[in-house]
């Protein structure tokens, strides 16, 4: 009944959805506007490609990517504020009520994961429709490969989420945190601006990001196989792959989707587990 509550609260919600989706929007705005034909002309001069072959494709993988990725954590976020609402309005209620506090606690952690994973699937399906539409053909094995992706990237986005929530004291708080986290999310995915264009500074600390491995993997479903298609030496595609955020480098070891996939997945056990042993404090 509680996932139920937080799912149907979530929805009927008009502003909190379009909220959560603020950041996402701010990036389809910013790509439409500005990013495309700049990020396009930056793929055309390092590899020096005639203006005659298409890279569209890619580059729309490469955002879509990192944008999909953004609403696993936005949505999450967003819908984890009515944990930070009951606390101050109703938590007495539900602790005093002859649930067992598990439940309480299973209630907000599973409503909040079913809606990060409703609203990053309908992300997916946006962005699966749009790279159709400009001839970009996926097998069946990718659209499983993606949906594995979803899947991890919203519970360990919940994970990450409900374990900063836990910690905001009330509303205004967790407004803070939101707009803090809303901001920050695009450069930490890589989205704004390729990674190898960050101040190294910042490359390690997205490299360090456990959901900038979610976009990883998401681009390297929808964006490498396009990249491997382009007629540039190896070399030149696999530092391209780094540049943009495909894959990251750790010295001489380079990730893949099966690293990433371990890393969002270790990523949900401890960020949960650390969670739980703080969550007593939710209704002190």
């Amino acid at each position: 009944m509680l996932t139920k509550r937080m799912i149907l609260l979530f929805f009927r919600n008009r502003t909190q959805v379009l909220f959560s989706l603020l950041a996402v929007i701010i990036i389809i705005g910013l790509y439409v506007i500005f990013l495309s034909s700049v990020m396009e002309q930056s793929l055309r001069t390092s590899l020096n490609l005639p203006d005659d072959v298409s890279t569209g494709g890619i580059m729309s993988g490469l955002i879509l990517g990192g944008m999909i990725a953004v609403t696993s954590v936005t949505s999450s976020l967003g819908a984890l504020g009515r944990c930070v609402a009951d606390k101050e309005n109703a938590a007495r209620d539900f602790y005093t009520s002859p649930l067992p506090r598990w439940k309480i606690i299973r209630g907000y952690i599973t409503g909040a994961t079913a809606v990060g994973l409703i609203m990053t699937m309908t992300a997916l399906l946006i962005s699966v429709v749009y790279l159709n539409i400009q001839n970009v053909r996926f097998s069946l094995e990718t659209y499983a490969l993606l949906a594995v992706t979803a899947v991890l990237c919203s519970l360990a986005a919940n994970a990450i989420a409900f374990s900063l929530t836990i910690s905001a004291k009330n509303l205004h708080a967790y407004s803070a945190l939101s707009n803090v986290v809303g901001t920050l999310i695009g450069f930490l995915m890589g989205i704004y601006l390729p990674v190898g264009q960050l101040p190294e500074a910042v490359q390690h600390l997205i490299r360090l990001f456990p959901l900038s491995h979610g976009a990883s993997m998401f681009r390297q479903l929808l964006a490498d196989q396009q990249m491997i298609y382009l007629d540039a030496p190896p070399q030149y595609i696999e530092y391209l792959r780094v540049y943009f955020g495909v894959v990251f480098e750790y010295g001489s070891f380079t990730s893949n989707f099966w690293v990433s996939a371990a890393v969002l997945v270790i990523t949900a056990i401890v960020f949960y587990a650390l969670a739980l042993l703080r969550i007593g404090k939710l209704w002190e």
